[in-house]
């Protein structure tokens, strides 16, 4: 096992990679920005250095610092938590070429699975479901054009390299397919520095429905279910659940068959996520891997008792997998409402001094948080500054639990998107289960 591990991030990821780190016996180097010196995740590590002034591209994006840190510090090991650098094949190979464990997959998997165009390639082989569309990436219009009349409208363009939204453009008719591929290229250079897209079907009113994977360094490959992520704004996640309420065992097999063939097929190694879609008669296809621990592993956790974290680390150490998939049980539901500290209604960031803080507890509540009185949110990274996680016997009992949590959350000083997850909540199609990736584009909370 590792003696030290530097964790290049900061907020609750950073922390929660400590805690696993500390009952593991590891121990920890925060690494910080000079506005972050008084973060948690600072306090709470062995040790801490800071590696450059707010920006992120001169701090937690500085490699060149992040390396030197670990150098410095004596750390045999670097975990990225998510964002920053945890996607980054170019950051995972000097840290092998530095000696320093990447604690993550290798940057062949991240490279094979993070280019979209390459990763449907891949599942395609191994029978993994997909959405009609290009096999390669386009380059012209009319190519587009003749894609596009072939497999009917409406149609997505996606970027190759992307991610979060940008260089994705939905089009419904043949008139809007110029522009909206010229937008898609546009943005796709500019997010990505690569112009490449793909067109596929756009399908209509889906879930997005993920499933979460382990892997180690043996061949061993097994999945911890899926978490429904369907509740989303601008393609960002914002109400994780497990199990996805309208899923069978037999799909959950199914689907989970399918994701650790697509994790096989890249020969992968560390904790992951295979997304789907799955459309209105329960067809499911393929969308992308995430080759990193997400944001939502707390619910999958919370519904079968495994500490991912802490098996990303094992798995990082050479340790073949301590799990058989039959030893993997799923118990109850949970649910997770990620806290942003924004305006509920608009949402626009809402940095500030944090004057008042009260957590919810109780039987069955997580929180996954940073923050404490009279912290700063800062308004230089993600709005993100916590996790609820509630997990309780049924859905319907989830959600009571995570609406008595909710009225518990006191955040004061600042506006956050508590009074949102409560409306949410209390809606009658989010307690039917009526979700889907345009819920809130149809239903308005405001």
């Amino acid at each position: 096992m590792f003696h030290k591990v530097l964790i290049a991030n900061r907020g609750e990821i950073a922390l929660r990679i400590i805690r696993a780190c500390k009952e593991l016996g590891i121990e920890t180097v925060a690494v910080h920005s000079d506005v972050d010196a008084d973060s948690l995740h600072v306090k709470l590590a062995d040790e801490s250095i800071c590696i450059g002034p707010a920006r992120s591209a001169d701090s937690y994006l500085n490699i060149k610092a992040i390396i030197s840190a670990a150098e410095v510090t004596d750390a045999d090991a670097i975990h990225p938590g998510y964002g920053f650098l945890a996607e980054n094949a170019d950051f995972a190979e000097i840290c092998d070429q530095c000696g320093i464990v990447f604690i993550g997959p290798t940057p062949q998997n991240m490279r094979q699975m993070g280019d979209k165009i390459r990763a449907r390639k891949t599942v395609i082989d191994v029978g993994v479901p997909i959405l009609p569309g290009t096999k390669d990436g386009i380059s012209s219009v009319e190519e587009a054009q003749k894609v596009a009349a072939e497999i009917g409208y409406p149609v997505i363009i996606k970027a190759a390299a992307g991610g979060g939204g940008r260089g994705m453009k939905v089009v419904h008719s043949p008139p809007a397919l110029p522009n909206a591929f010229a937008a898609a290229r546009s943005e796709a250079l500019a997010g990505f520095g690569n112009p490449e897209v793909f067109i596929e079907k756009f399908c209509l009113r889906p879930r997005h429905v993920e499933v979460q994977i382990l892997a180690d360094k043996h061949g061993n490959v097994i999945h911890l279910g899926e978490r429904d992520c369907s509740i989303q704004r601008r393609h960002q996640k914002l109400i994780e659940e497990s199990p996805c309420p309208v899923i069978t065992p037999e799909l959950r097999q199914k689907m989970g068959d399918a994701a650790v063939a697509a994790a096989k097929a890249v020969n992968y190694c560390s904790v992951g996520t295979v997304e789907f879609l799955l459309d209105e008669d329960h067809n499911f296809y393929f969308m992308e891997m995430n080759t990193r621990v997400q944001v939502e592993h707390p619910v999958t956790e919370m519904v079968t008792g495994v500490d991912i974290v802490r098996e990303q680390i094992y798995s990082a150490a050479g340790h073949p997998l301590r799990y058989r998939q039959e030893d993997i049980k799923f118990s109850g539901h949970s649910i997770e409402c990620r806290v942003n500290a924004e305006d509920p209604v608009r949402f626009t960031p809402s940095p500030g001094k944090i004057d008042g803080y009260h957590p919810p507890g109780g039987l069955g509540v997580r929180v996954e948080s940073a923050i404490y009185d009279q912290y700063t949110v800062l308004p230089y990274y993600d709005s993100m500054i916590a996790k609820l996680i509630v997990h309780a016997e049924n859905r319907e009992e989830a959600i009571k639990r995570m609406s008595r949590a909710l009225d518990e959350y006191i955040i004061e000083g600042i506006k956050t998107t508590i009074p949102f997850h409560k409306r949410i909540m209390e809606s009658r199609e989010f307690q039917e289960g009526d979700v889907d990736t345009g819920f809130l584009e149809r239903f308005h909370f405001d």
